[in-house]
Order: C-alpha cells, then structure tokens, then sequence
C-alpha cells in the first residue's frame, strides 16, 4: 500500500471541505482533499446552480457568521472575478414573532433591513403571495452555488492543495501526535499519515467517525425541492429570494416545514421545504420525493405563489444531515477536526466555515461555543 505524508487531510470534497482546503492551503499547510465522488456530483448536499444568501435569523453566532461569509465571499469574487452573490433581496414572512425577532437582530447590527407592509410587498413582488407584513434584507439575495464550488476548488489548487477525487476513506486511525487516513482510489488502497484531519463528510459523517469520537445525534434525510415556471405575465416581475414561517412556528420553534427559495436563472424558482425528507441511508436513496410530499409542495406553490404554475415542477434531490436543535458541529477532538450537522442551512456560511475549521484544526482558535460539540462547550 502506498504511503503519503501531509500536514492536513480533508475528508470531504463538498463545499464545507473545499473552503477548509482553501484556508488551510493558502496559510501554507500541505493539503490533501479526499472525494469518494467525482466532482461535482449529485449525491450529497452541495450541488446546484443556486441557493439562499439568507440572514433572516435571530441568533448572534449565526448573525457573526453570516457578517464573516458575506465579507468573504467578497474577498473570492475579487480574486476570481467571478460572480458568486447577487444580492437582489431577500423576503421572509410568515409566523409574525419569529420574523419581528429577526428583524429586532438585524436592526440592532445596522443591517440593510426593513420591514414593509403586505400590501406593499405584493405590490413589490407580484410572483408571491403575502397576507402578513415581510421584513426585507439588503445584504441578502442568492448565491451562484456551482460557481462557489468551482472558486473554491481553484484557489486550494493554486495555493497548492491536492485535490483527490475518488477516494473513498475506509479508515481514520488517530495517534497521539499524527492521524493517519486509508483510502480506496483508483489504483487501490493509499495511506496518507498528517498531523491533522478535518472531517466534513456530510451524510456519511457519523460512520467514518464511528467509534472515534461521540457525536450527538445526527440524522440524513433526503430534500425535495424542485423549480417551476413563471407563469406568463410575470416573467418581468422582480423574484427576490424568500422565507415564508409557517405561523405555528412561533408556538412550536424549530425550522421545520418553513418554506425557502430563489430564482435559478435559466431553471426557473425554486421551492423547497426546510426539513420535511424521509429520513434515509446514504448509500441507499431513491432520489424521489414521496407522492405526498410532492402534492404538499405542489399545493403550497399554488396557494402562495401566483406567478408560478405548480404543475411544473422539475425534482431535485439533496441530503441533509441535521442536529436535533438545528445547530452546527464545528469542533476539534485530539487531531480530528469536525463539520457537519449543517442541517440544510450551511451553504451561505461556507467560506467563514472555512476559516473557522482552518483554525480550530491549526490550534489557533476555537469554533464558536454555541457550535461545539455537547462535551466541549
């Protein structure tokens, strides 16, 4: 077996890994990245031509972390040219405490945030439907996903970073002082020996780790949201991306059944519902909403949405992996360091994610409390 010698290895060619590669490599770290899939594919959580650039939260530590992605998002397009964010708004409304929350968060950062009158934001978005008042946020809009992921990878690859593409990670043996990590490639089992790993493997996060390190719960369920045509006449109307709360969200908490989308260009609007997937193994999905699920999404488009046709609608398929209260796990234990748990809202975090886990892994600094895990904060 083959044997190969890094400062860090990454499990995980996702987004979350790309940015870790990314920092750790531009800091001067010899990195390798370890993919079981080619890249880009289909079968996790970070395919996609688009997704929210959302900060419609009440919470401090998601609010810092959205305040660093924004400015580092920033920072990539100006050393690619490429364009990752267009912010274009973004519209939540809904369960009426929960988005004064989120409005009382925002006002008090001296975000570009308002609240406007459901009149008014029907008037201003015609494609939707509003019965409650909606707060608006300036700094938000959507992401260029894909593009995001290629930036990504092309700046680790220039500061250095090898990026390794089918292989699969069949064992992670962590010493007192290295780790070493075997994988099956394409030309068979290699060893890669390092002072560090991040692990930032999605749905397949609780088995690599498995016996390793204690995880609190962690469940995969497979998403199904799924782009419509506009209807005609609307085509010109302006389509911000959007929250809409389900009003027993303020007596039950939680995120799930809220509703999230964004135009796709050249895709149509997408439409998801947050956390509503059958929970699945990895290894074995069918990539296919239930029929019941399909007649809610439908149902909801028709009912709240009056410049789409719901009989349009073209299925994605995407995991999730989810903690029980919705939060990340963003920690380090002895010479492994974890993301995952990211529970459907991660991608708008991901280059502040990778600073973050660039230095926990490092020993510069820890991840925010409220992310670490149960034994740790």
């Amino acid at each position: 077996m083959r044997a190969e010698t890094f400062d860090s290895v990454v499990i995980g060619g996702g987004a979350m890994g790309l940015a870790a590669a990314w920092q750790l490599a531009q800091r001067g770290a010899r990195v390798v990245m370890l993919e079981r899939f080619e890249a880009g594919h289909a079968r996790g959580a970070s395919h996609g031509a688009t997704r929210n650039m959302n900060n419609a939260y009440a919470d401090a530590h998601f609010l810092d972390l959205y305040d660093e992605a924004l400015r580092l998002f920033r920072e990539l397009e100006q050393r690619t040219g490429r364009r990752l964010l267009v912010l274009d708004g973004l519209v939540t409304h809904g369960a009426e405490q929960r988005v004064q929350r989120s409005f009382e968060a925002l006002r008090a950062r001296g975000a570009a945030a308002e609240m406007v009158s459901a009149a008014a934001a029907r008037e201003r978005w015609p494609g939707l439907r509003f019965d409650t008042d909606a707060l608006v946020n300036g700094d938000a809009g959507r992401i260029n996903a894909a593009e995001t992921l290629e930036v990504l990878a092309e700046l680790a690859g220039q500061h250095g970073a090898e990026l390794r593409y089918r292989h699969r990670v069949v064992g992670i043996e962590p010493g007192a002082d290295r780790v070493t990590i075997t994988a099956e490639g394409p030309n068979g089992r290699v060893r890669f020996d390092a002072e560090r790993a991040i692990v930032a493997a999605g749905a397949w996060t609780a088995p690599l780790l498995d016996g390793l390190i204690p995880l609190p719960p962690l469940t995969v369920t497979e998403e199904h949201p799924a782009h419509f045509a506009i209807r005609p006449g609307y085509e010109s109307a302006a389509w911000p991306s959007f929250n809409h709360f389900p009003p027993e969200l303020d007596v039950r908490g939680g995120s799930r059944g809220t509703v999230y989308g964004m135009l796709t260009p050249g895709e149509g609007v997408k439409v998801g519902l947050h956390l509503t997937g059958e929970a699945v193994d990895p290894e074995a999905r069918t990539f296919r909403a239930t029929d019941a699920l399909r007649r809610e999404l439908r149902a909801h488009v028709a009912e709240w949405f009056p410049g789409l046709d719901p009989d349009t609608a073209e299925e994605i398929s995407c995991t999730y992996t989810s903690t029980q209260s919705e939060r990340f796990l963003l920690d380090t234990s002895g010479r492994i360091t974890i993301a995952a748990g990211f529970s459907g809202q991660g991608f708008k975090f991901v280059p502040a994610i990778g600073r973050v886990l660039a230095d926990a892994a490092l020993g510069k600094a820890l991840p925010p409390a409220p992310f670490r895990l149960p034994s740790h904060a």
